[in-house]
């Protein structure tokens, strides 16, 4: 009897249990495409099943009564559905897409942004000290991306028609007087920080927020890197220098120092080049920086910078003798202070000290000693996932003294700044940016909106619409030489920018336009505000890792229309240090433990009263290869095929070449306590 009772048994308990259990099934959809990988199940049980490539997803529950379905997607908001379950089959799940957090909004419009990884990676440190054609000067470095101009004759960054001197540095967000060593004319200046020094790079060709000012055309902020939670030593050497720096950690700070020798006497030696030099390029520098973080959520950061450079040169007779003394230092705090607020307050101090002997005529002496102390503090607040706003002020306070012979000048002054910024959701995928800066320099008073509007419709494309007005005080040349007649020069900018990106390839396009006022101009011996100019223009870079493996290939290229009436010029016409179009290629190709890196330029003609200078072209080549796991050996060679480029033609109508056609370089990087090849400066 018990034989013929069991499998009966069974049977009804299998029936029940299939009684029990209840089919959900549905289909799951932004409204436009069906959601293929969404998770779907019932609350407070494992029951549950992805969707299909289709959207639509059918699994069993042995609930009963009411129960709360719910769906997650990544990128989209969760959805749930309280019903019964005996309902719950046939459905159709409209999930909408999560509206992303004001905070975590990245506009890139007119910005590259290195070392950061929220965003595109474009350049690291490592990138910057070995790209083909920049030899470790993050100036070089930044010559690659579109929007710049080949200014070979000072090597100093010119952007979208401006000159070099409307593209300021910042270093934790205080302003760098002189970001550039001292060099002789028509020899090209090098940038003074190292790569190693900094986290984050972000190269702003226009449009920046309320924050920065005294910047016509551009603004290169750069982040120091945080405390460091290890010790760190590392040198390195080559044909031209030599570096040694290290980092001391401590539980809630960290010191590092950096110290280096430039000398251009072994090199001058073992190649020949043009330019008679009397005393070879040299520079000492050295570098400190300490960090410390608070339990109270506060970080102070200070940084001291110092370099001398002096070099000789025989020319037109003289004996030409430079020697340069340049002093950066800044402190800066941030904190929490309660309800979502925080706190940034900032000091920086640069002091320049020139003297050249021979600077005009044999015998003569020119002293230029300039400062400026820059202070600043800024409140900032996430209001809401839809608004985050900041207001602050800051002080530029600047002195200069010239001396040549029996003339000169001194000048003392002022700049005192305000600025608000807002930053807004409009809609979902629809940001809004405004921001007003307000500068008073001696009686005058000018007011500067700024605006973005940056529509993303996906997670690889963004469009934005930047407008602005930005202001830049005369040198302090001009100024000495205007009667107090100069105030600032004003530019405004029009941007219009695209962005593309996948996982491999980067493409923007942007073109822009840009107006210049009160630009001094000299009439009658004196600088008067009547000058004027305009430049308009596209930019286009293209990046891509996926052609080939272990290949990265990058196009960038500019084509700038501009013209000013300003400083002697007696008709408007275009600058002579901008070039129409600009194009670079390069490639970086890894095999094993070796990276070959290769780089074009081609710039054209630009345009002297004395006539138009050729192409500039130049095919630039590198070789990395790990040697060690802490050494690193880097060779290089610029301009291979030896092409004599034509920087400008001077006054006489003579062509202005570079010293040499070729420049070779090859160093050793080792880092002596850590696991990472060439820590030497990373503090």
């Amino acid at each position: 009897m018990k034989q013929r009772l069991t499998p009966t048994i069974i049977l009804l308990a299998a029936a029940c249990n299939l009684a029990a259990q209840t089919i959900i099934s549905g289909a799951v959809t932004d409204g436009k495409e069906p959601l293929a990988g969404a998770n779907i199940f019932i609350m407070g049980t494992i029951e549950g099943c992805l969707t299909d490539s289709l959207g639509a997803f059918s699994f069993t529950t042995s609930k009963s009564g009411g129960a709360t379905l719910k769906a997650t997607y990544i990128g989209y908001d969760d959805y749930t559905l309280t019903a019964d379950v005996e309902q719950m089959h046939h459905l159709t799940l409209r999930m909408s897409e999560r509206a992303t957090a004001i905070d975590e909004v990245v506009v890139t419009a007119s910005t590259f942004s290195f070392g950061k990884s929220e965003n595109f990676k474009t350049m690291d440190a490592l990138d910057v000290v070995m790209a083909g054609n920049s030899c470790g000067d993050i100036v070089a470095a930044l010559q690659t991306l579109p929007g710049t101009q080949k200014v070979g004759e000072d090597g100093k960054l010119y952007v979208r028609g401006g000159e070099s001197t409307e593209c300021q540095t910042f270093v934790n967000g205080m302003h760098v007087l002189v970001p550039y060593t001292t060099q002789t004319e028509n020899s090209p200046s090098r940038g003074r920080f190292s790569p190693f020094l900094f986290k984050g790079i972000n190269f702003s060709l226009g449009g920046y927020s309320g924050e920065y000012g005294q910047a016509l055309s551009a603004v290169l902020p750069m982040e120091t890197t945080d405390m460091a939670t290890s010790d760190k030593c590392g040198v390195s050497a080559s044909l031209v220098d030599w570096n040694v720096g290290g980092t001391k950690a401590y539980s809630h700070s960290s010191l590092s120092f950096n110290a280096a020798m430039t000398s251009m006497a072994l090199y001058d030696r073992l190649f020949s080049q043009r330019l008679d030099f009397t005393r070879p390029y040299r520079k000492l520098s050295g570098e400190a920086q300490y960090k410390r973080e608070f339990s109270t959520k506060g970080v102070v950061k200070s940084y001291v910078g110092y370099d001398l450079t002096s070099v000789g040169l025989h020319t037109d007779g003289r004996d030409l003798s430079l020697k340069e003394h340049n002093i950066y230092a800044n402190i800066t705090h941030k904190m929490a202070v309660g309800r979502g607020y925080s706190l940034f307050t900032g000091v920086a101090n640069s002091s320049v000290f020139s003297d050249i002997d021979g600077a005009q005529v044999p015998g003569d002496h020119y002293h230029n000693f300039r400062n400026e102390v820059h202070l600043k503090a800024e409140l900032r607040k996430v209001c809401s996932e839809v608004l985050k706003v900041s207001a602050g002020m800051e002080d530029y306070v600047r002195h200069s003294t010239l001396t040549y012979e029996d003339t000169g000048y001194h000048l003392g002054y002022n700049i005192l700044a305000a600025h608000a910024d807002a930053q807004w959701r409009v809609f979902p995928r629809l940001f809004l940016n405004m921001s007003a800066r307000a500068e008073m320099m001696r009686t005058d008073w000018l007011l500067m909106p700024r605006m973005t509007l940056t529509y993303i419709p996906s997670s690889h494309l963004q469009f934005s619409l930047v407008a602005g007005r930005y202001s830049q005080t005369a040198s302090d040349d001009c100024l000495a030489k205007s009667r107090d007649a100069l105030g600032q020069s004003t530019a405004d900018h029009g941007i219009l920018s695209m962005q593309y990106t996948t996982k491999g390839t980067l493409l923007r396009i942007e073109p822009y336009w840009k107006r210049y006022h009160r630009l001094p101009l000299m009439e009658n011996g004196i600088y008067q505000p009547h000058g004027d100019g305009t430049s308009r223009g596209v930019d286009v870079f293209f990046e891509n890792h996926s052609l080939v493996r272990n290949l990265t290939t990058t196009l960038s290229y500019s084509y700038n229309d501009s013209e000013r009436l300003h400083l002697d010029y007696t008709v408007r016409r275009m600058p002579d240090y901008a070039s129409r179009h600009n194009l670079t290629l390069t490639a970086k190709y890894g095999i094993g433990k070796t990276i070959i890196g290769l780089s074009g330029s081609f710039a054209s003609g630009r345009h002297f009263p004395t006539g138009t200078t050729p192409h500039y072209n130049s095919l630039d080549v590198n070789v990395t290869y790990l040697l060690h796991p802490k050494v690193i050996v880097y060779t290089s060679l610029n301009n291979i095929l030896g092409r004599t480029n034509i920087f400008r033609f001077d006054g006489n109508g003579c062509p202005v070449t570079a010293s040499r056609d070729r420049f070779f370089y090859i160093g050793i990087f080792v880092s002596l306590k850590n696991n990472k090849a060439y820590d030497i400066s990373n503090f």
